[in-house]
Order: C-alpha cells, then sequence, then structure tokens
C-alpha cells in the first residue's frame, strides 16, 4: 500500500464509492483528510486504518 492515496483509490480498496467516502466525512463519521495542493483529499496509513475499521463495523456486523 502506498504512504498516501486520493479518494478513489481508498474507495476502490473498500469496495464502496467516493461519495460514501465524502458522505462518511461529512456527517462525522470518519475524519476530514488533508488535502494536498490541488484541494484533493489525500489519506495517509492513519486515514486508511481508521476508515477500514469503520467500514469492517459498518458491513461485518
Amino acid at each position: 500500500m502506498k504512504n498516501r492515496m486520493t479518494i478513489t483509490e481508498v474507495a476502490d480498496m473498500l469496495g464502496v464509492s467516493s461519495k460514501t467516502l465524502a458522505r462518511w466525512e461529512k456527517v462525522g463519521k470518519i475524519r476530514k483528510p488533508k488535502r494536498d495542493w490541488r484541494g484533493w483529499r489525500v489519506y495517509d496509513e492513519h486515514d486508511i486504518s481508521k476508515i477500514k475499521e469503520f467500514h469492517e463495523a459498518l458491513f461485518e456486523a
């Protein structure tokens, strides 16, 4: 896994849409990631592990 991933890469890895990740962020289910110089979301390893934990709790319950 790369150190930093875009919202599309994280969404593809989890099998959800990028809109789903953005919605989770908006409603406070996951924390807001840093943004790069273009304003794009950039997820680091910590962000990704927390999102995976949330995703597993949501879909494997």
